[in-house]
């Protein structure tokens, strides 16, 4: 992570203090945690009022993926057989299909989203980066409304961070 955005309590501070919607402030809390030997993976979360609302991960992708019924059957049995045939299916589904996404995803749409007018993060393909931009103080009233009236056009897991907003 610190090669795509420097430290993680700093990009915590950017988005819970900084970025985040002065009504949400001390209700939404940004986690990341990084286990040894996961080759330099991370998990990241989503928690509003102290419960989780999102997750990404590449296990999350992967239960996701077995949830679909899209996991290779193998003979292998355990971590092998875990994770058989999760890079085909990555290559397979691409994120605009999937619910779930990895912490690489989501670092690249923190990145994105850091880079991004407020406007065009609003309007982004990438769900993630909608999201920031949901939860973002420049988002005012009349876009978030707009937004209700294009509900459809949101991914479902999206959904609950604009009732959120718009409560």
């Amino acid at each position: 992570m610190g090669k795509i955005l420097g430290s993680w309590s700093g990009m915590r501070k950017y988005l819970e203090q900084e970025m985040l919607c002065d009504r949400l402030r001390g209700r939404v809390r940004y986690g990341c945690t990084r286990y040894t030997g996961m080759d330099n993976c991370h998990i990241f979360d989503i928690n509003v009022d102290g419960k989780q609302m999102k997750r990404f991960s590449l296990e999350t992708v992967n239960s996701y993926f077995i949830s679909q019924g899209l996991h290779a059957e193998s003979a292998v049995t355990g971590t092998a057989g875990y994770w058989n045939g999760f890079w085909e299916n990555m290559d397979t589904f691409p994120m605009s299909v999937r619910s779930e996404y990895t912490d690489t995803e989501f670092c690249g749409a923190l990145k994105k989203y850091r880079e991004l007018d407020i406007t065009e993060s609003i309007a982004s393909s990438d769900p993630i980066v909608r999201m920031f931009a949901v939860l973002d103080r420049r988002t005012g009233k009349r876009s978030l409304e707009r937004i209700k009236s294009s509900i459809d056009e949101y991914s479902d897991w999206l959904c609950p961070f604009l009732e959120l907003r718009l409560s």
